[in-house]
Protein backbone atom coordinates (compact mmCIF):
# COMPACT_ATOMS: atom_id res chain seq x y z
CA UNK A 1 0.00 0.00 0.00
CA UNK A 2 1.29 3.88 0.24
CA UNK A 3 1.34 7.50 1.87
CA UNK A 4 -0.67 10.61 1.91
CA UNK A 5 -2.68 10.85 -0.90
CA UNK A 6 0.40 10.65 0.66
CA UNK A 7 -0.33 7.06 0.34
CA UNK A 8 1.96 5.46 2.90
CA UNK A 9 3.57 2.10 1.94
CA UNK A 10 5.89 -0.31 4.73
CA UNK A 11 4.76 -3.25 5.28
CA UNK A 12 6.11 -3.32 8.80
CA UNK A 13 3.39 -3.52 11.58
CA UNK A 14 4.52 -1.90 14.84
CA UNK A 15 1.46 -3.13 16.45
CA UNK A 16 -1.02 -6.21 15.57
CA UNK A 17 -3.97 -4.09 14.60
CA UNK A 18 -5.14 -7.91 12.30
CA UNK A 19 -8.81 -7.86 12.34
CA UNK A 20 -10.86 -11.00 14.15
CA UNK A 21 -11.40 -14.13 11.90
CA UNK A 22 -15.29 -13.45 12.37
CA UNK A 23 -15.06 -9.71 11.54
CA UNK A 24 -18.40 -8.47 12.26
CA UNK A 25 -20.51 -9.05 15.57
CA UNK A 26 -23.44 -11.24 14.83
CA UNK A 27 -25.60 -8.56 16.06
CA UNK A 28 -24.92 -6.14 13.12
CA UNK A 29 -24.27 -8.85 10.52
CA UNK A 30 -25.77 -11.63 10.35
CA UNK A 31 -28.56 -10.12 7.87
CA UNK A 32 -25.57 -9.60 5.60
CA UNK A 33 -24.40 -12.83 4.34
CA UNK A 34 -24.05 -13.27 0.35
CA UNK A 35 -26.04 -15.04 -1.71
CA UNK A 36 -23.86 -18.90 -2.50
CA UNK A 37 -25.93 -18.76 -5.82
CA UNK A 38 -25.53 -15.95 -8.11
CA UNK A 39 -28.19 -15.24 -10.94
CA UNK A 40 -27.98 -16.11 -14.72
CA UNK A 41 -28.18 -12.25 -15.56
CA UNK A 42 -25.51 -11.00 -13.18
CA UNK A 43 -23.19 -14.09 -14.48
CA UNK A 44 -23.75 -12.64 -18.09
CA UNK A 45 -23.67 -8.89 -16.64
CA UNK A 46 -20.01 -10.13 -15.25
CA UNK A 47 -18.64 -11.59 -18.32
CA UNK A 48 -20.30 -9.12 -20.34
CA UNK A 49 -17.87 -6.18 -18.32
CA UNK A 50 -15.12 -8.62 -18.38
CA UNK A 51 -14.94 -8.81 -22.26
CA UNK A 52 -15.44 -5.19 -22.15
CA UNK A 53 -12.46 -4.62 -20.18
CA UNK A 54 -9.86 -6.62 -22.13
CA UNK A 55 -10.19 -4.01 -24.64
CA UNK A 56 -9.27 -0.76 -22.38
CA UNK A 57 -6.31 -0.12 -21.38
CA UNK A 58 -5.53 0.49 -16.90
CA UNK A 59 -5.39 3.93 -17.37
CA UNK A 60 -8.85 4.01 -19.47
CA UNK A 61 -10.41 2.15 -16.92
CA UNK A 62 -8.76 4.23 -14.14
CA UNK A 63 -10.24 7.41 -15.69
CA UNK A 64 -13.43 5.75 -15.70
CA UNK A 65 -13.56 6.17 -11.57
CA UNK A 66 -11.39 9.90 -12.08
CA UNK A 67 -14.82 10.86 -13.99
CA UNK A 68 -17.49 9.45 -11.52
CA UNK A 69 -15.58 10.85 -8.59
CA UNK A 70 -14.97 14.17 -10.08
CA UNK A 71 -19.41 14.37 -10.86
CA UNK A 72 -19.74 13.64 -7.35
CA UNK A 73 -17.95 16.24 -6.14
CA UNK A 74 -19.70 18.80 -8.88
CA UNK A 75 -22.66 17.58 -7.80
CA UNK A 76 -21.66 18.64 -3.95
CA UNK A 77 -20.82 21.93 -5.31
CA UNK A 78 -24.00 22.33 -6.90
CA UNK A 79 -25.59 21.55 -3.99
CA UNK A 80 -23.55 23.41 -1.42
CA UNK A 81 -23.64 27.05 -3.35
CA UNK A 82 -27.46 26.11 -3.62
CA UNK A 83 -27.93 25.13 0.06
CA UNK A 84 -29.83 22.59 -1.06
CA UNK A 85 -28.00 19.64 1.45
CA UNK A 86 -29.57 19.75 4.36
CA UNK A 87 -29.02 17.76 7.43
CA UNK A 88 -30.90 14.87 8.08
CA UNK A 89 -33.62 15.35 10.24
CA UNK A 90 -34.14 13.94 13.50
CA UNK A 91 -37.16 11.68 13.93
CA UNK A 92 -36.77 11.06 17.57
CA UNK A 93 -35.34 7.29 17.32
CA UNK A 94 -32.00 8.29 16.19
CA UNK A 95 -29.34 10.68 18.48
CA UNK A 96 -25.50 10.87 18.11
CA UNK A 97 -23.17 9.75 20.47
CA UNK A 98 -20.92 12.25 20.33
CA UNK A 99 -18.49 10.63 22.81
CA UNK A 100 -18.69 7.41 20.99
CA UNK A 101 -17.60 9.31 17.77
CA UNK A 102 -14.59 11.61 19.67
CA UNK A 103 -13.56 8.32 21.10
CA UNK A 104 -13.70 6.67 17.05
CA UNK A 105 -11.41 9.26 15.93
CA UNK A 106 -9.50 9.13 18.74
CA UNK A 107 -8.34 5.54 18.49
CA UNK A 108 -7.83 6.17 14.67
CA UNK A 109 -5.31 8.56 15.76
CA UNK A 110 -3.22 6.23 17.58
CA UNK A 111 -3.42 3.49 15.16
CA UNK A 112 -1.86 6.19 12.60
CA UNK A 113 0.40 7.14 15.59
CA UNK A 114 1.51 4.15 16.03
CA UNK A 115 1.93 2.15 12.79
CA UNK A 116 3.92 5.02 10.79
CA UNK A 117 5.46 8.12 12.94
CA UNK A 118 6.72 9.79 10.20
CA UNK A 119 3.40 9.60 8.20
CA UNK A 120 1.66 10.72 11.33
CA UNK A 121 3.67 13.82 11.81
CA UNK A 122 2.91 14.61 8.47
CA UNK A 123 -0.99 14.64 9.29
CA UNK A 124 -0.63 16.79 11.99
CA UNK A 125 0.33 19.97 9.67
CA UNK A 126 -3.48 19.72 8.75
CA UNK A 127 -6.23 21.61 9.74
CA UNK A 128 -8.03 19.48 13.02
CA UNK A 129 -11.01 18.70 11.19
CA UNK A 130 -9.42 17.15 8.19
CA UNK A 131 -6.73 15.87 10.50
CA UNK A 132 -9.41 13.54 11.96
CA UNK A 133 -11.23 12.56 8.21
CA UNK A 134 -7.83 11.48 6.81
CA UNK A 135 -6.88 9.51 9.72
CA UNK A 136 -10.29 7.53 9.63
CA UNK A 137 -9.78 7.01 5.79
CA UNK A 138 -5.93 5.53 6.21
CA UNK A 139 -7.55 3.59 9.17
CA UNK A 140 -8.97 1.34 6.75
CA UNK A 141 -6.71 1.15 3.91
CA UNK A 142 -4.13 0.01 6.67
CA UNK A 143 -6.42 -2.62 7.75
CA UNK A 144 -7.29 -3.53 4.28
CA UNK A 145 -3.89 -3.91 3.64
CA UNK A 146 -3.12 -6.37 6.70
CA UNK A 147 -5.39 -8.74 5.43
CA UNK A 148 -3.07 -9.96 2.72
CA UNK A 149 -0.07 -8.79 4.26
CA UNK A 150 -0.64 -8.72 8.33
CA UNK A 151 -0.20 -11.65 10.91
CA UNK A 152 -3.14 -13.51 9.84
CA UNK A 153 -2.71 -12.63 5.88
CA UNK A 154 -1.98 -16.75 5.41
CA UNK A 155 -5.55 -17.52 6.69
CA UNK A 156 -7.26 -14.41 4.54
CA UNK A 157 -9.23 -16.53 1.50
CA UNK A 158 -11.10 -14.32 -1.35
CA UNK A 159 -14.25 -15.33 1.12
CA UNK A 160 -12.94 -13.12 3.77
CA UNK A 161 -12.24 -10.10 1.31
CA UNK A 162 -15.78 -10.58 -0.08
CA UNK A 163 -17.30 -10.09 3.48
CA UNK A 164 -14.70 -7.03 3.73
CA UNK A 165 -16.51 -5.70 1.11
CA UNK A 166 -19.72 -5.68 2.29
CA UNK A 167 -18.67 -4.72 5.34
CA UNK A 168 -17.75 -1.51 2.98
CA UNK A 169 -20.87 -0.87 1.81
CA UNK A 170 -22.42 -1.10 5.76
CA UNK A 171 -20.05 1.68 6.12
CA UNK A 172 -21.20 3.61 3.20
CA UNK A 173 -25.24 2.95 4.45
CA UNK A 174 -24.40 3.89 8.21
CA UNK A 175 -24.08 0.82 9.86
CA UNK A 176 -20.69 0.45 11.20
CA UNK A 177 -19.06 -2.71 12.63
CA UNK A 178 -16.53 -1.13 15.02
CA UNK A 179 -15.07 1.78 16.50
CA UNK A 180 -13.22 2.32 13.51
CA UNK A 181 -15.86 2.06 10.88
CA UNK A 182 -17.42 4.91 13.16
CA UNK A 183 -15.11 6.98 12.17
CA UNK A 184 -15.05 6.40 8.31
CA UNK A 185 -18.93 6.21 8.31
CA UNK A 186 -18.74 9.64 9.90
CA UNK A 187 -16.18 10.87 7.72
CA UNK A 188 -18.00 9.59 4.23
CA UNK A 189 -21.11 11.37 5.23
CA UNK A 190 -19.34 14.72 5.77
CA UNK A 191 -17.49 14.89 2.13
CA UNK A 192 -18.17 13.78 -1.22
CA UNK A 193 -16.26 10.58 -1.48
CA UNK A 194 -17.14 7.49 -4.09
CA UNK A 195 -17.37 4.00 -3.02
CA UNK A 196 -15.61 3.20 -5.43
CA UNK A 197 -12.00 3.86 -4.70
CA UNK A 198 -12.26 1.75 -1.55
CA UNK A 199 -13.43 -1.41 -3.69
CA UNK A 200 -10.76 -1.13 -6.00
CA UNK A 201 -8.64 -1.52 -3.38
CA UNK A 202 -9.90 -4.31 -1.92
CA UNK A 203 -9.44 -5.99 -5.43
CA UNK A 204 -5.69 -4.96 -4.95
CA UNK A 205 -5.68 -6.88 -2.25
CA UNK A 206 -7.25 -9.94 -3.79
CA UNK A 207 -4.52 -9.67 -6.69
CA UNK A 208 -1.87 -10.19 -3.24
CA UNK A 209 -3.48 -13.22 -2.75
CA UNK A 210 -3.69 -14.79 -6.04
CA UNK A 211 -0.71 -12.98 -8.36
CA UNK A 212 2.99 -11.94 -8.02
CA UNK A 213 4.02 -11.32 -11.40
CA UNK A 214 3.41 -8.64 -13.81
CA UNK A 215 3.75 -9.22 -17.82
CA UNK A 216 4.01 -5.80 -18.26
CA UNK A 217 3.52 -2.13 -17.08
CA UNK A 218 -0.19 -1.43 -18.05
CA UNK A 219 -0.65 -4.72 -15.53
CA UNK A 220 1.40 -3.46 -12.53
CA UNK A 221 0.06 0.27 -13.19
CA UNK A 222 -3.47 -1.20 -12.19
CA UNK A 223 -2.09 -2.88 -9.03
CA UNK A 224 -0.51 0.14 -8.21
CA UNK A 225 -3.65 2.08 -8.75
CA UNK A 226 -5.53 -0.26 -6.73
CA UNK A 227 -3.54 -0.53 -4.09
CA UNK A 228 -1.98 2.92 -3.75
CA UNK A 229 -3.26 5.79 -5.94
CA UNK A 230 -6.97 4.67 -4.71
CA UNK A 231 -6.16 6.65 -1.48
CA UNK A 232 -5.32 9.46 -3.74
CA UNK A 233 -9.10 9.45 -4.85
CA UNK A 234 -10.57 9.03 -1.19
CA UNK A 235 -8.21 11.46 0.20
CA UNK A 236 -8.66 15.09 -2.16
CA UNK A 237 -12.52 15.08 -1.22
CA UNK A 238 -11.39 15.82 2.25
CA UNK A 239 -8.42 17.91 1.59
CA UNK A 240 -10.37 19.90 -1.05
CA UNK A 241 -9.40 21.79 -4.30
CA UNK A 242 -8.10 25.28 -3.44
CA UNK A 243 -10.87 27.86 -4.15
CA UNK A 244 -8.83 30.06 -6.98
CA UNK A 245 -7.76 27.07 -8.20
CA UNK A 246 -8.23 27.15 -12.20
CA UNK A 247 -7.15 23.40 -12.70
CA UNK A 248 -9.92 20.65 -13.25
CA UNK A 249 -11.28 18.28 -11.10
CA UNK A 250 -10.23 15.55 -13.34
CA UNK A 251 -6.61 16.85 -13.68
CA UNK A 252 -6.11 17.25 -9.85
CA UNK A 253 -7.74 13.86 -9.27
CA UNK A 254 -4.76 12.24 -11.88
CA UNK A 255 -2.42 13.76 -9.97
CA UNK A 256 -3.24 12.32 -6.96
CA UNK A 257 -3.52 9.44 -8.40
CA UNK A 258 0.15 10.24 -9.67
CA UNK A 259 1.29 10.34 -6.29
CA UNK A 260 -0.24 7.14 -5.31
CA UNK A 261 1.36 5.07 -8.26
CA UNK A 262 4.55 6.87 -7.45
CA UNK A 263 4.64 5.76 -4.34
CA UNK A 264 3.73 2.33 -4.60
CA UNK A 265 6.59 2.29 -7.75
CA UNK A 266 9.07 3.57 -5.08
CA UNK A 267 7.91 0.84 -2.28
CA UNK A 268 8.61 -1.60 -5.29
CA UNK A 269 11.88 -0.76 -6.01
CA UNK A 270 13.04 -0.53 -2.50
CA UNK A 271 11.20 -3.59 -1.26
CA UNK A 272 12.44 -5.91 -4.71
CA UNK A 273 14.88 -8.12 -2.12
CA UNK A 274 11.82 -8.25 0.44
CA UNK A 275 9.45 -9.37 -2.07
CA UNK A 276 11.53 -12.05 -3.07
CA UNK A 277 12.06 -13.99 0.11
CA UNK A 278 8.54 -13.88 -0.28
CA UNK A 279 7.79 -14.89 -4.02
CA UNK A 280 6.63 -12.14 -5.37
CA UNK A 281 8.08 -9.70 -7.71
CA UNK A 282 6.33 -6.70 -9.04
CA UNK A 283 9.11 -5.69 -11.60
CA UNK A 284 7.62 -5.84 -15.21
CA UNK A 285 8.47 -9.34 -16.58
CA UNK A 286 8.66 -8.12 -20.39
CA UNK A 287 11.23 -4.94 -19.09
CA UNK A 288 12.94 -7.77 -17.00
CA UNK A 289 13.40 -9.71 -20.04
CA UNK A 290 14.67 -6.92 -22.28
CA UNK A 291 17.35 -5.92 -20.06
CA UNK A 292 18.34 -9.79 -19.93
CA UNK A 293 17.21 -10.28 -16.26
CA UNK A 294 14.82 -12.94 -15.21
CA UNK A 295 13.58 -14.04 -11.88
CA UNK A 296 16.48 -16.07 -11.76
CA UNK A 297 18.61 -12.78 -11.41
CA UNK A 298 16.52 -11.12 -8.97
CA UNK A 299 16.26 -14.29 -6.37
CA UNK A 300 20.38 -14.95 -6.65
CA UNK A 301 20.33 -10.92 -5.17
CA UNK A 302 23.19 -9.98 -7.08
CA UNK A 303 23.91 -6.29 -8.34
CA UNK A 304 25.51 -6.38 -11.88
CA UNK A 305 25.21 -3.65 -14.53
CA UNK A 306 22.91 -5.10 -16.18
CA UNK A 307 20.61 -4.90 -12.66
CA UNK A 308 22.19 -1.02 -12.12
CA UNK A 309 20.81 -0.10 -15.86
CA UNK A 310 17.55 -1.86 -15.62
CA UNK A 311 16.83 -0.12 -11.72
CA UNK A 312 17.70 3.28 -13.75
CA UNK A 313 14.90 3.40 -16.08
CA UNK A 314 12.55 2.14 -13.35
CA UNK A 315 13.42 5.22 -11.04
CA UNK A 316 13.34 7.48 -14.13
CA UNK A 317 9.63 6.03 -14.46
CA UNK A 318 8.81 6.25 -10.89
CA UNK A 319 9.92 10.17 -10.85
CA UNK A 320 8.28 11.20 -13.80
CA UNK A 321 5.07 10.02 -11.92
CA UNK A 322 6.08 12.09 -8.97
CA UNK A 323 6.43 15.10 -11.54
CA UNK A 324 2.62 14.80 -12.91
CA UNK A 325 2.00 14.61 -9.43
CA UNK A 326 3.58 17.63 -8.20
CA UNK A 327 1.00 19.35 -10.84
CA UNK A 328 -1.84 18.90 -8.78
CA UNK A 329 -0.40 19.41 -5.21
CA UNK A 330 -0.21 23.12 -5.88
CA UNK A 331 -3.79 23.02 -6.92
CA UNK A 332 -5.36 21.94 -3.47
CA UNK A 333 -6.05 23.74 -0.33
CA UNK A 334 -3.47 25.74 1.58
CA UNK A 335 -4.42 24.20 4.41
CA UNK A 336 -3.26 20.60 4.06
CA UNK A 337 -0.92 21.41 1.03
CA UNK A 338 2.31 21.76 3.24
CA UNK A 339 1.50 17.89 4.74
CA UNK A 340 1.24 16.44 0.89
CA UNK A 341 4.47 18.32 -0.47
CA UNK A 342 6.11 17.29 2.60
CA UNK A 343 4.89 13.80 2.03
CA UNK A 344 5.72 13.64 -2.04
CA UNK A 345 9.53 15.18 -1.56
CA UNK A 346 10.01 12.63 1.22
CA UNK A 347 9.10 9.81 -0.31
CA UNK A 348 10.72 10.75 -4.01
CA UNK A 349 14.10 10.83 -1.42
CA UNK A 350 13.57 7.03 -1.25
CA UNK A 351 14.82 6.84 -5.00
CA UNK A 352 17.38 8.87 -4.34
CA UNK A 353 18.87 6.45 -1.53
CA UNK A 354 18.69 3.89 -3.87
CA UNK A 355 20.63 5.22 -6.00
CA UNK A 356 23.12 5.88 -3.13
CA UNK A 357 23.35 1.94 -2.60
CA UNK A 358 24.52 1.45 -6.14
CA UNK A 359 20.74 0.11 -6.55
CA UNK A 360 21.32 -2.87 -4.17
CA UNK A 361 18.02 -3.22 -3.31
CA UNK A 362 18.06 -6.72 -2.51
CA UNK A 363 20.20 -6.58 0.74
CA UNK A 364 20.25 -3.05 1.02
CA UNK A 365 16.80 -1.35 2.44
CA UNK A 366 16.72 2.15 1.44
CA UNK A 367 15.80 4.97 3.95
CA UNK A 368 15.69 8.72 4.27
CA UNK A 369 18.12 9.94 6.95
CA UNK A 370 16.16 12.45 9.76
CA UNK A 371 18.40 14.91 9.06
CA UNK A 372 16.91 15.09 5.21
CA UNK A 373 13.66 14.49 6.38
CA UNK A 374 13.78 17.17 8.87
CA UNK A 375 15.52 19.73 5.75
CA UNK A 376 12.86 18.85 3.23
CA UNK A 377 10.07 19.94 5.82
CA UNK A 378 10.70 23.73 5.13
CA UNK A 379 11.23 23.14 1.68
CA UNK A 380 7.90 21.82 1.17
CA UNK A 381 6.40 24.80 3.10
CA UNK A 382 7.78 27.15 0.74
CA UNK A 383 6.25 25.32 -2.28
CA UNK A 384 3.24 25.11 -0.61
CA UNK A 385 3.00 28.91 -0.25
CA UNK A 386 4.05 29.61 -3.55
CA UNK A 387 0.98 27.79 -5.48
CA UNK A 388 1.13 26.27 -9.01
CA UNK A 389 1.23 29.68 -11.10
CA UNK A 390 3.88 30.35 -9.19
CA UNK A 391 6.11 27.17 -9.23
CA UNK A 392 5.36 27.87 -13.37
CA UNK A 393 7.14 30.86 -13.69
CA UNK A 394 10.04 29.60 -11.43
CA UNK A 395 9.95 26.60 -13.65
CA UNK A 396 10.42 29.03 -16.90
CA UNK A 397 12.98 31.09 -15.52
CA UNK A 398 14.76 27.92 -14.67
CA UNK A 399 14.42 26.80 -17.90
CA UNK A 400 15.94 29.85 -19.31
CA UNK A 401 19.02 30.05 -17.49
CA UNK A 402 19.60 26.89 -17.40
CA UNK A 403 21.77 26.36 -20.42
CA UNK A 404 23.87 29.77 -19.51
CA UNK A 405 24.78 27.93 -16.32
CA UNK A 406 25.59 24.66 -17.66
CA UNK A 407 27.96 26.38 -20.16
Amino acid sequence: MSTVLCVVCPRVNARDHSLPRNYCTQRRCSSNKLSSKPSFSSGVSAYSRAVANLSRSSEERVYEVVLKQAALVRKHRRESELDLKKPVENDGTTTIDWNRLNEAYERCREFCADYDNTFYLGTLLMMPELRRAFWAIIVWCRRTDELVDGPNAAYTTPKDLERWEKRLNDIFEGRPCDVYDVALSDTVSKYPIDIQPFKDMIEGMKLDLTKSRYENFDELYLYCYNVAGTVGLMSVPVIGIAPKSKASIESVYNAAIALGIANQLTNILRDVGEDAIRGRIYLPQDELAQAGLSDDDIFRGKVTDKWRSFMKGQIKRARMFYDEAEKGVSELNLASRWAVWASLLLYRQILDAIEANDYNNFTKRASVAKAKKLASLPVAYARALMGCSKLAKLAKLVMRYEPDTLA
